[in-house]
């Protein structure tokens, strides 16, 4: 586009256009005539123009504890992980792994009911818990064998797909002040918990099978709930979580394979720091336009439901 004084003779207005385009305001529209040549750029047509409108600043110490968020996911599958390793190499009873984890889904339940602070229909939570679990052991002995005629091989590559497709699709955003309870996303816990019965099928006792089954429901159906619980009461708590984690997964590989245990803290330093200090450099490369051009967007209300 041109200015009126860069125009070849052909394209400038005529004194007469001149004389009414002083007249006439010149208006963005494509509806009606004006007296200005198709190609006129008017001294106001970029005058509502916004850059980066929705540009948010970040500190890095901060961005650094957002990250936290990641690291709790991917930390949880580690230690998962790792709990398999420790039950197929015979290092870990099943029994004393289904008690803890019915010990630590209590306790979580606890903190999570009296944390919202609402009488919730507590029955028939009960109900739904004994249903499952009920149904986990009665499958056990099936989950065992499902994949007896699949290699090895195949298990172990289609267990690191799906861990990673669970990584990659998990809700990582904190939890609605309007919504007590938030499941995560319908495909990562379906994967996690498809990547959960492929393990189970590598060993070799069904009360082994429930032990994973069950923790695998617990740890990436349930947990998930208490960590963006803890993510929306305080930033203290979501990053006293994050370190327990940490902890608890690098004494687990450390037992497992010390080189392990290097790898996943040198991982977790280098998304930590170093992606925290890329993402806040790239800023100033973003250049975001906005202007009354922009296409309209409706604004879509999301009604809270609360449970009764």
């Amino acid at each position: 586009m041109a200015r009126p004084s860069d125009l070849p003779a052909s394209t400038t207005p005529t004194s007469e256009q001149s004389w009414s385009s002083e007249r006439v305001l010149f208006r963005k529209v494509l509806y009606m005539k004006q007296p200005y040549p198709d190609n006129y750029v008017d001294v106001t047509f970029l005058e509502h123009l916004q850059r980066n409108a929705n540009l948010r600043v970040r500190d890095y110490w901060t961005t650094v504890q957002d990250f936290g968020v990641i690291l709790q996911h991917a930390t949880s599958v580690l230690i998962f992980v790792a709990l398999f390793i420790l039950l197929y190499t015979k290092r870990l009873s099943s029994t004393l792994l289904i008690w803890v984890g019915a010990l630590l889904t209590i306790a979580g339940y606890i903190f999570w009911d009296m944390s919202i602070r609402r009488i919730d229909a507590q029955y028939q939570v009960h109900r739904t818990a004994f249903f499952i679990f009920a149904t986990l052991l009665g499958l056990s002995p099936i989950l065992r064998i499902l994949t007896k005629d699949i290699s090895v091989d195949t298990i172990w590559a289609m267990t690191v797909c799906m861990f990673l497709a669970n990584m990659l699709m998990h809700d990582y955003g904190p939890a609605p002040s309007n919504m007590a309870c938030r499941f995560s996303g319908a495909m990562s816990t379906n994967t996690a918990i498809f990547a959960s019965v492929l393990l189970a099928s590598r060993l070799d006792s069904n009360i082994d099978v429930f032990a994973l089954t069950s923790i695998a429901v617990e740890w990436f159906a349930l947990f998930p709930i208490l960590r963006r619980q803890f993510k929306r009461l305080s930033r203290r708590h979501s990053n006293t979580l994050t370190c327990i984690l940490m902890l608890i997964c690098t004494v687990m590989y450390y037992y497992i394979s010390w080189m392990l245990m290097l790898i996943y803290v040198a991982a977790c330093l280098f998304i930590t720091f170093v992606c925290t200090w890329w993402l806040i450099s790239i800023q100033k490369y973003k250049n975001e336009i906005h202007g009354p051009w922009d296409e309209a967007r409706p604004q879509l209300q999301r009604q809270a439901t609360a449970a009764d």
